[in-house]
């Protein structure tokens, strides 16, 4: 069974209980739970538990690589979302934790609520948290990730420098915080690489997920000259596709939302630390620990997004520099920097 995230209001009106049952969702986020009829007791049950919407593309992908797991027949999933920032998260896992099925492991973001997750996992040694965090892990059961995609980053700017015709190109970001940081300053790594002349603004919107301020944001970068823009937060790429420019994603494969727009991006793949969880918990051998390398190129945790219709459209010697470029990440012979100071605007 699986609660439906979007409500129609012009249904709900006519029954009072009912328009407060969805008030309470929207207050603190919306619950689901994925079917699978191999589900047995075997099955090990996940929660995953989200500050933003899955719609934001950070939690997005971490669900997307449950949802996997379920369809393969591995896990048994349930999450609510959009949980917030205040204070309903620690409720939240308390509750879920007390219920009738304990979960075996718990995924999650942390950022914004890592005191609360924190205090709740020192309770529950025997579960096993995961949780995307900027800080260290914890013994016995505290694991932590991060979005670890600067190197797809770095050749998404390669590939920006290559192709602007300005010599100007918008980055819009979240927040200046380490894990944000580390993928602008790839690109712009990558960007002056490929063209030592090009200008790079930098602009956060100090927030994870606001559609609309960052296309506002795009819009004024585009005014002031650039002919593309790194849409780090969804919703830049807006500005771009109005004015027929191109535009790079973050996080997932973006293209099929402006398919004229978005040339490319870099791609976080969550499969693979979510392989390595369950594996673990499975076989009764979980240990606190740092998976920040499950995110690389390497080991499959990152890629460029395909070039889908720019395929045909992209110079062949571009094509060939991000080629050659990517093969040499990821055979070690070459290493993007990791620089997670605040990126300068130029």
């Amino acid at each position: 069974m699986r609660i439906n995230n979007k409500f129609k209001y012009g249904q709900v009106l006519t029954l009072m209980v009912t328009m407060v049952i969805v008030v309470t969702f929207l207050l603190v986020g919306c619950a689901g739970s994925a079917d699978n009829d191999e589900i047995n007791d075997d099955t090990l049950t996940v929660f995953g538990a989200y500050a933003t919407s899955i719609d934001e593309p950070w939690d997005g992908v971490i669900h997307q690589a449950l949802l996997t797991a379920v369809e393969d027949g591995r896990i048994a999933y349930t999450w609510q979302d959009a949980i917030g920032y205040q204070g309903d998260m620690a409720r939240i896992l308390q509750e879920m934790i007390d219920g009738e099925n304990p979960p075996d492991i718990i995924f999650g973001d942390a950022f914004g609520n890592e005191e609360a997750v924190r205090e709740v996992a020192a309770q529950y040694p025997d579960i096993a948290f995961v949780f995307g965090s900027g800080l260290s892990s914890v013994e016995p059961n505290f694991s932590v990730f991060d979005n670890w995609i600067h190197e797809p980053a770095y050749l998404s700017g390669l590939l920006a420098g290559n192709l602007t015709e300005t010599d100007i190109v918008g980055v819009v970001a979240g927040f200046p915080v380490p894990e944000v940081n580390r993928i602008v300053n790839a690109f712009i790594q990558g960007a002056r690489e490929a063209n030592p002349d090009v200008q790079v603004k930098v602009d956060f919107i100090n927030s994870w997920f606001d559609p609309a301020v960052a296309k506002s944001v795009a819009q004024t970068q585009i005014a002031a000259g650039a002919d593309m823009i790194f849409a780090e937060r969804f919703g830049a790429h807006e500005a771009a596709q109005e004015d027929g420019l191109m535009a790079f994603g973050n996080m997932s494969d973006q293209n099929e939302v402006a398919p004229d727009t978005i040339v490319t991006g870099p791609v976080w793949h969550m499969e693979p630390t979510v392989d390595y969880i369950i594996a673990q918990v499975g076989a009764g051998i979980y240990t606190a620990q740092d998976l920040k390398d499950f995110s690389s190129m390497s080991k499959g945790g990152a890629s460029l997004a395909p070039f889908h219709d720019f395929e045909e459209k992209l110079p062949e010697s571009t094509k060939t520099l991000i080629a050659t470029r990517q093969e040499d990440i990821i055979s070690g012979l070459f290493r993007v920097n990791i620089d997670e100071n605040i990126p300068v605007s130029d």
